[in-house]
């Protein structure tokens, strides 16, 4: 059912612990711990990872212009499928049995308010991807034809354009992780409007830069390596990942 009861918090009352640099490896550590704790349900929430890299690469393959978009549809679902993970986490954390059904369903019980995140997440996304088109409306005369080759698109002659459309992607990424680093997990966890996690996600990263852009640098850096071999070491990857980030979460806000 879905909470109603008015928040008392708000995104600048809550309390944050202060982080080292040593956090972020602990936070993974406890995502290896809690995949290997419910190793099915971690490999489907991989696979769902694993098929989203495929259908990303079949799209660039044939129609590049469309790979935009999509990527920015694939980086909104990344969060909510993580719901599924925090879920499992909650579980494993209160001594009880997870169960993939109920990972599923997680969403019901803060309906409106994940609703609501996933709407300004969209607006964002919605942006990155009109920046990037005009990005490439600036940078070529006509639509360029990637199609088949990434080697195509990392040719000398479009430095000018990986540069820019790297800077635009870094400011946009950059700031839907600002704001959404935890917020999910918080608004999984406690009664909170959708405001209120965001601000308090914006306020951990404003105030503890350095250790979140480690944080941010990890994940990136796995995420990457992970994509290399067909994107199946997203099937490890990415569920640790998403309990790693319910280990932040915990880790980050005083109860």
């Amino acid at each position: 059912m879905e909470e109603t009861d008015t928040p008392a918090e708000t995104g600048f009352s809550i309390e944050l612990r202060p982080l080292t640099f040593i956090d972020p490896l602990r936070w993974l550590a406890a995502g290896w711990r809690d995949f290997r704790a419910a190793t099915g349900i971690g490999l489907f929430y991989g696979l769902c990872f694993m098929l989203m890299g495929w259908c990303l690469l079949q799209v660039y393959q044939h129609a590049p212009i469309y790979t935009l978009a999509l990527s920015a549809g694939f980086l909104l679902m990344g969060p909510f499928l993580c719901l599924g993970l925090y879920q499992v986490s909650i579980r494993l954390e209160a001594k009880e049995k997870p169960r993939l059904l109920d990972s599923m369903t997680a969403w019901r019980r803060r309906l409106s308010q994940i609703a609501i995140f996933g709407g300004v997440l969209l607006i964002l996304e919605m942006l990155w991807g009109r920046v990037a088109l005009v990005i490439f409306a600036v940078s070529f005369n006509g639509m360029p034809d990637f199609a088949g080759s990434i080697a195509k698109l990392l040719d000398a002659k479009n430095l000018g354009f990986i540069a820019a459309y790297l800077a635009a992607g870094a400011v946009f990424a950059g700031l839907i992780f600002s704001v959404s680093v935890i917020s999910m997990p918080m608004l999984l966890d406690r009664k909170v409007d959708a405001i209120t996690a965001g601000l308090t996600s914006l306020r951990l990263v404003l105030t503890q830069t350095a250790v979140m852009l480690f944080w941010g640098l990890l994940i990136s850096l796995l995420v990457l390596l992970a994509m290399l071999p067909g994107f199946a070491g997203l099937l490890i990857v990415g569920p640790v990942l998403g309990h790693a980030s319910w280990h932040a979460y915990r880790a980050a806000v005083v109860d």
